[in-house]
């Protein structure tokens, strides 16, 4: 036996590699990931299983995300869900809830409306039926945020906006500009500021935002002036000749497939669109992609160093849509399965974890190992971008 080999050896291998910039996962099966993880969080209210899934993106959030600045955000949303839930309470302290409820926690004072704000109130009493129902409706809008929020703490913006469709390549190269000017809109009021306050001059008031504000309005219309000579010069803006009737197909599929796309979605989400939400929205796919090709004929463009959809990028997808495949099964299944998936809160009862339900959530947790491995950060280097 060698000195390579043995269980030190084999357990390397077993090991995800390092992030690199040729291996990295592709942006895109991040968003599918988190997207299923936040369609299974739409179809429940069970506490239990809301929790799982949060603490499911949160693992993986914290196993696989880099130094970057955007990774950062994941915390943002966070506290944006509790912000949401926090809301969602007080409103149902405030403005009451729909449920009846016999359990009374507190009456406030009650304010009296006129006579054509019927059905409205504020204050009255609170009931621990109405409470519990929002909190169960406000943890479901929550968990939605943080799925979104641990997409965008994993997938590297500009990358994912670099592998659009050809469609959408003007909208994209927007998207791409904006989020570099705004670091640098940022830094040159934090620099004007600074020099105003060594200067003894005000940074504060009408006066100090104006004085601030008409430098850094110019140093963005020199740059923007410069951004336009350079993407002129390159050939931005060009354009392929296609025929009408190609044109016409593309609208069509394209405004089509968003149309079904949306009454998909609605159907999937009410009771009585379970039966035709799913082909509906399928079918609204279908049409957009096609849209979205044939409206990329029009692009002359090449691709630098684009980012490739291995076995790895399949994997993470895979897990965030059986997450959500198999809890729309699971709450097409029968009474009891809708039920454990919406406990009910008339009269109260303590919510349980079904055992399936959860089990598929934790399928989410595959992109923890199968992901590669963020580098080790250089405290030295504070450009916080990704390894090349």
């Amino acid at each position: 036996m060698g000195p390579g080999s043995g269980p030190g050896r084999i357990r390397t291998r077993l090991r995800a590699p390092r992030a690199t910039r040729t291996n990295a996962l592709h942006p895109g099966a991040w968003w599918v990931w988190a997207l299923g993880l936040g369609t299974a969080a739409s179809r429940t209210t069970n506490p239990l299983l809301l929790a799982l899934l949060v603490g499911v993106a949160g693992y993986v959030v914290a196993a696989r995300r880099t130094e970057a600045p955007w990774a950062r955000s994941y915390g943002a949303f966070v506290k944006l869900a509790l912000a949401v839930l926090g809301i969602r309470l007080a409103f149902a302290v405030l403005l009451g809830s729909p449920i009846p409820g016999t359990h009374t926690l507190v009456t406030l004072p009650e304010l009296p409306l006129p006579d054509w704000a019927q059905g409205i109130r504020v204050g009255g009493r609170v009931t621990a039926e109405g409470l519990v129902f929002a909190l169960y409706d406000g943890l479901k809008l929550a968990a939605l945020l943080i799925c979104v929020g641990a997409a965008n703490a994993l997938a590297n913006p500009a990358r994912l906006l670099k592998s659009l469709p050809g469609a959408l390549y003007e909208a994209g190269v927007a998207v791409v500009v904006a989020l570099t000017f705004a670091p640098n809109l940022i830094a040159d009021v934090q620099r004007l500021r600074a020099a105003r306050r060594l200067r003894g001059r005000p940074d504060h008031g009408v006066r100090g935002l104006l004085q601030v504000g008409l430098p850094v309005l110019e140093g963005a219309l020199e740059r923007s002036v410069a951004l336009a000579a350079a993407m002129d010069a390159r050939g931005y803006g060009r354009s392929a000749e296609v025929p009408p009737g190609v044109r016409r197909t593309t609208a069509v599929l394209t405004l089509g497939g968003l149309v079904g796309v949306c009454a998909g979605t609605y159907g999937l989400l009410t009771a009585e669109g379970g039966t035709y939400g799913l082909p509906v929205l399928l079918a609204g796919l279908a049409a957009a992609l096609g849209g979205l090709w044939l409206g990329g004929r029009r692009s002359l463009r090449t691709r630098y160093r684009p980012d490739a959809w291995g076995v790895r990028a399949w994997l993470v997808a895979a897990s965030g849509a059986a997450v959500a495949a198999l809890l729309v099964l699971y709450a097409a299944h029968d009474a009891y399965a809708a039920a454990a998936l919406h406990p009910g809160v008339v009269p109260l009862t303590a919510p349980e974890l079904p055992l399936w339900p959860a089990a598929a959530i934790l399928l989410g947790l595959l992109p923890a190992f199968v992901a590669p491995a963020p580098a080790p950060h250089d405290k030295n280097d504070k450009t916080g971008k990704e390894p090349s």
